[in-house]
């Protein structure tokens, strides 16, 4: 559920990432309030306290994953989502004391903020994964082949009886071009692997073009006109990636592009 996407016009959003920007909105409104009673302000520390939990969190994602990123500059691509949130938990934690020992008049409305913050991201989330790891199958949705054959993702998970990949993508999609070699080595990679590539709402004539012009080898890549597995699963915004065991549930969610770490982040959960 907290990687179920949201599109508003041209961008999506995570519900994760909704919630966490709404605790922080949360946690400047207490501070604003506290600091205002206090006659101290700390919405600048508020900030670079999300700051450092974010490159903290990423930090910790790329040395976990190092081999996975090829030079520099796809370690700083924060567009594949790869983020440890344990990392970013710490490094937030630990500014957030540096500062309150270090600025006595930030105490009282600083810890006002992020218990406020804290609270709101905490019982969401908490909620939110509850719910997350209630059972949750391979949809049961009509898609057809890039030769125009019936089929659908439970039939063929009965069938290779492996845990299976399903990306939802489209030809006018960005990022979801930019992952496809990612998947394109991942199976050649992973043969216990299923992978099923179902794009979004396109005519087989548009899937099929866009195949020859890129040339991508993917296997099982099939139609869905109606978006019916993003309205199943949620995913409102593509690129969305699905995880499903051998049984058929959902594991897990990606939503957003992909590099070659959070597919193994998210392969991790399938072995």
């Amino acid at each position: 559920m907290l990687q179920q996407s949201i599109a508003l016009g041209p961008m999506g959003f995570s519900i994760h990432q909704l919630l966490i920007g709404l605790a922080f909105l949360l946690a400047l409104l207490a501070g604003a309030l506290l600091g205002r009673r206090h006659r101290v302000a700390v919405s600048d520390t508020l900030f670079t306290l999300l700051l450092v939990a974010l490159v903290g969190a990423r930090l910790v994602f790329v040395l976990r994953y190092w081999g996975e990123y090829e030079g520099l500059l796809g370690r700083l691509d924060i567009r594949d989502g790869g983020f440890d949130i344990v990392g970013g938990l710490i490094a937030a934690l630990a500014y957030a004391g540096w500062t309150l020992w270090r600025s006595p008049r930030q105490r009282v409305p600083l810890s006002g903020a992020l218990l406020a913050g804290g609270l709101v991201w905490g019982l969401t989330t908490a909620s939110a994964t509850m719910i997350e790891h209630q059972s949750r199958p391979l949809p049961e949705v009509a898609l057809t082949t890039r030769s125009g054959e019936p089929i659908d993702l439970p039939h063929l998970s009965r069938t290779t009886q492996q845990p299976m990949v399903v990306n939802l993508w489209a030809s006018w999609c960005p990022p979801c071009i930019r992952e496809m070699p990612v998947f394109e080595q991942a199976q050649d990679n992973e043969p216990g692997i299923t992978f099923v590539f179902v794009n979004q709402g396109e005519s087989l004539g548009q899937i099929n073009a866009f195949m020859d012009e890129y040339g991508f080898s993917l296997k099982n890549v099939w139609q869905d006109p109606r978006n019916a597995i993003g309205q199943a699963t949620g995913a409102n915004a593509m690129p969305t990636t699905l995880y499903y065991d051998a049984d058929g549930q959902l594991v897990s969610t990606h939503f957003g592009e992909l590099s070659s770490a959070t597919l193994q982040q998210g392969l991790e959960r399938l072995r």
